[in-house]
């Protein structure tokens, strides 16, 4: 068997160095926690990401939600896949960055055919003068979850707002600290909306959009409004 390259030698990509440290140091069929992935590559942000993106290239690594035997922080290394240190080794096959018809339909249903980006639905007119109708598309988005590890989920999202696209994150952490900070009232609300998968604006919420559109000189007149009913 020959002998691997170091995965501590940075001339490798994070990705490289990710499947030689799985094979050097985990090896197959054993466990490893997000911390000891953590501890051994303190320099790479996205450590998590570039082990997940050896997925694609063959390599099985089980979560806890493939394997309910392991906890929320621990991974299994079970099986290699492309020796991606060897070049040439690390293309990602057409097959696995590309989606059925069918796993597209699915997320399109799950997302209700709306463009999780602008909301638009599907073959819905954009409403700017154009005749363009929307095509809806499935992307890739990076979620920060709430222990502060990245996951790449799939979600709907027309064809305009893909376009020259720059990866967007979410962050569901984010979002769940600060659904703890509402009030019994706001969370109600919140959750009609989440129901509905749509908001329904206020009157005075309309209002506010409606001024926003007016130039200087209208907007002075409102202000001028508000400022006499004051008095």
């Amino acid at each position: 068997m020959a002998m691997l390259p170091s995965w501590q030698d940075e001339k490798f990509g994070s990705m490289i160095r990710a499947a030689l440290w799985l094979e050097s140091v985990v090896e197959e069929g054993n466990i490893f926690t997000k911390a000891q992935l953590r501890a051994a590559f303190p320099d790479v942000a996205q450590i998590d990401r570039r082990l997940r993106d050896l997925r694609d290239r063959g390599w099985r690594i089980d979560t806890s939600r493939d394997d309910p035997a392991l906890k929320q922080q621990e991974q299994r290394y079970v099986s290699k896949g492309a020796e991606v240190w060897i070049p040439g080794q690390g293309k990602v096959a057409k097959h696995k960055s590309s989606l059925t018809p069918a796993q597209r339909t699915k997320v399109w249903q799950d997302d209700n055919f709306l463009c999780r980006t602008c909301g638009i639905g599907m073959g819905e007119s954009y409403g700017d003068g154009s005749i363009e109708l929307s095509k809806l598309n499935v992307a890739r988005r990076e979620v920060v979850m709430p222990d502060g590890t990245v996951d790449v989920q799939l979600v709907t999202q027309c064809k305009r707002c893909g376009a020259g696209d720059v990866e967007r994150q979410a962050n569901l952490g984010e979002v769940l600290g600060t659904i703890e900070t509402l009030t019994p009232m706001e969370r109600k609300v919140l959750a009609g909306w989440i129901e509905a998968d749509r908001r329904t604006l206020s009157p005075l919420e309309k209002l506010w959009g409606n001024y926003r559109t007016l130039p200087t000189e209208s907007r002075a007149v409102v202000r001028h409004a508000l400022a006499d009913e004051n008095n």
